[in-house]
């Protein structure tokens, strides 16, 4: 059986395109099946695949422009020699931010420099301002603090409120070894994506040809794999719209009806 989807992820939406199988009693559920595997590689690819997925339509449904993006250093006296050590550090510096401002939001990521291998932090933040970054940061330099894009380019496609470049970026700062479950910290506030109830299609898709575009949307790329899942992405047409004009479209039938 085939089913479609879509999934709101602040100004992108996925239309996911996938099989269940036919016993499914209740589909509007139902995630897409697992491949086969023929090795432990294959099945940790896939689920590293998976857990991408879900941090990249997380980063989307929160940040925008009015988010700071954020590299703090450890200066030589204060620097981290172990991922224990930045770990631990990473919770205390957490903790200071939510104290400066308990409603901001936070995405926290620790990681090693390429070159030095020394242990750096990077944020994305709502809700907190330089000066409070700044000083709860002891350890070293804060080097880098910007308000995020309005326009991302992708291959040289105006991808608008796409941030998926840079949660990709951020989603691969993250070092074998380091603890924890996750591959990054962030606060519970942030909002989740939206998911509608997935319903079977008779219609057959291909890269070539895609579902309807959805109203005030338009298309900047599609992503399969060998098992036929299939995901076409969509941007907010207007770049400058925000939340509120993108759940008004969604209330004429375009999405999930707000909660």
């Amino acid at each position: 059986m085939r089913v479609k989807r879509r999934v709101y992820s602040g100004a992108v939406c996925e239309i996911e395109v996938y099989d269940v199988p036919d016993r499914t009693r209740d589909i509007r559920r139902a995630e897409p099946a697992k491949p086969r595997f023929k090795t432990d590689e294959e099945r940790e690819r896939h689920r590293v695949g998976i857990s991408r997925r879900e941090h990249n339509r997380k980063f989307n449904a929160n940040v925008g422009p009015d988010w700071l993006y954020s590299t703090l250093t450890c200066d030589r006296e204060n620097e981290l020699h172990s991922l224990e050590e930045g770990y631990e550090e990473a919770t205390k510096l957490l903790r200071r931010l939510k104290y400066r401002n308990r409603e901001a939001k936070i995405f926290l990521y620790m990681g090693r420099g390429k070159r030095t291998h020394r242990i750096h932090f990077h944020l994305v933040t709502e809700g907190l301002t330089r000066e409070q970054i700044v000083s709860a940061w002891p350890l070293g330099e804060v080097c880098r603090i910007e308000p995020l894009r309005r326009h991302n380019k992708y291959e040289g496609i105006d991808c608008g409120r796409d941030y998926t470049g840079l949660a990709n970026y951020l989603f691969d700062h993250w070092t074998p070894g380091q603890p924890g479950r996750e591959r990054y910290r962030c606060t519970a506030n942030l909002r989740q994506p939206e998911k509608e109830d997935a319903k079977e299609v008779r219609r057959v898709y291909s890269p070539g040809k895609p579902p309807r575009t959805p109203k005030g949307y338009r298309a900047i790329g599609v992503t399969d794999n060998r098992a036929g899942y299939l995901c076409f992405k969509y941007v907010v047409e207007d770049a400058e719209a925000g939340p509120e004009a993108r759940r008004k479209r969604r209330k004429v039938g375009t999405g999930p009806k707000p909660k």
